[in-house]
């Protein structure tokens, strides 16, 4: 993504350390995906190492990364980017890091900039999460999918919400 965006700061923000465990909201599918940590799938529950981050960005040649190693119910609340985000991609997978991550991130992103959610329709806890922040904020952005990503495009939710002037 970082060739599509030359000249912006990019931030990774990241546990490194896989996934919390999967909540009530998340669904059976992601109990028993955590579970089975036998199953090829599985991915070491999706652990990865910070350095396989850092190795990315350089083949991107992305020229001002910035990585965020912790949980980001532990890392959003003092994260303030210098501009508005372009694009959100968001990989929380479980409800909770969903949410988390949209409370803290939609409202910075600019105004008709792009949000990707990685696991809209694999995880019941994702879903639930992007609907549940979509109708407790009024918001009336439209969840798009093309070509088996899902996107929304944020809206000026001011011109939307404001009376027409007469």
């Amino acid at each position: 993504m970082s060739e599509f965006l030359p000249g912006r700061r990019q931030y990774l923000l990241d546990s490194f350390e896989g996934l919390p465990p999967a909540g009530e909201l998340d669904g059976s599918a992601a109990f028993e995906w955590q579970r089975n940590t036998g199953s090829p799938a599985y991915f070491d529950n999706c652990r990865a190492e910070m350095s396989y981050a850092q190795e990315a960005m350089a083949r991107g040649q992305a020229k001002e990364f910035h990585l965020i190693k912790g949980w980001f119910k532990d890392t959003l609340p003092s994260f303030a980017p210098t501009e508005p985000i372009a694009v959100l991609r968001l990989d929380g997978d479980w409800y909770d890091s969903t949410m988390e991550c949209l409370q803290a991130l939609y409202p910075k992103v600019m105004i008709g900039g792009l949000i990707i959610i990685d696991d809209y329709d694999t995880w019941d806890g994702c879903t639930r999460a992007v609907h549940d922040y979509l109708s407790r904020e009024g918001l009336a952005d439209a969840i798009r999918q093309y070509r088996g990503v899902t996107y929304i495009l944020r809206r000026d939710t001011e011109a939307i919400r404001a009376p027409a002037a007469s």
